[in-house]
């Protein structure tokens, strides 16, 4: 089956010229072009499609998507991916919805209002608990100033060489590189920096936080969406690069 760019383009809530912009940029390839110059877009189409538009709600430009793109080849396990950001952020909603009800229903009985009634789910702050039981509540707040302080563009910037790394450590696993090897241990070297962009990680936090790439599913999926097994053998690589130049706390 395939559909023309005028059905698609209404399907989606957007216009046929801006389905036309991802096309001339390389994101959208129509599946065929009719004589009469029609585009029309089959399934495989619509799939890319749909993690484009996924993309875009996440806040992401053009330039990062197509990137993300590039480094997602395993439609299934971007498809996963964009699975779990949609039911987080469904968690989000349904949190807000309830925060909105709850305030309706007592103002309507004029009943005493609580913050932590009235603001539930419209917080960014919804790992706070997390980072505190696992590295102190001043490393929560440090985090947390740090990120607030960073531009729009430098938080897409810091999150896009994220992807590079991962990519690159995903590139190393499927040539067969070992976790220890020269190459890899290398790419290990940039993710302590990126690390260290905010605070550097001692060896026991470093070591821990491979840990949890591999253990935590939300991590796994993120890393392994560019080769499975990524998160594992990130976490391998990152312990032998801990023992080898990071000193004990």
């Amino acid at each position: 089956m395939e559909w023309s760019i005028q059905e698609i383009a209404r399907r989606a809530g957007t216009t046929s010229r801006t389905l036309r912009h991802y096309g001339d940029l390389g994101l959208l390839e129509p599946s065929r072009v009719g004589t009469n110059g029609y585009r029309y877009y089959g399934p495989q189409a619509l799939v890319r499609l749909q993690r484009i538009l996924l993309l875009r709600e996440l806040g992401l430009g053009l330039s990062a998507i197509a990137e993300v793109l590039e480094g997602q080849r395993d439609t299934t396990a971007a498809l996963r991916t964009h699975l779990g950001l949609l039911e987080r952020e469904r968690e989000r909603i349904e949190r807000q919805i309830a925060s909105v009800r709850t305030t309706l229903h007592k103002t309507e009985r004029g009943e005493q209002l609580m913050p932590e009634e009235v603001l539930d789910g419209f917080d960014h702050t919804r790992y706070q608990q997390e980072v505190t039981e696992r590295w102190g509540r001043d490393a929560y707040r440090r985090s947390d100033q740090w990120w607030r302080s960073l531009s729009e563009v430098r938080r897409r910037e810091f999150l896009a060489e994220q992807t590079g790394i991962a990519k690159d450590f995903a590139q190393a696993l499927k040539e067969g590189l070992a976790a220890d090897s020269d190459v890899t241990q290398s790419i290990v070297r940039r993710q302590y920096e990126w690390l260290s962009t905010f605070d550097a990680p001692s060896k026991c936090h470093f070591i821990g936080l491979g840990e949890m790439y591999a253990a935590d599913e939300r991590f796994t999926a993120t890393y392994d969406q560019h080769g499975a097994g990524t998160a594992v053998f990130i976490r391998d690589a990152m312990r032998v690069y801990g023992e080898r130049h990071l000193a004990d706390d």
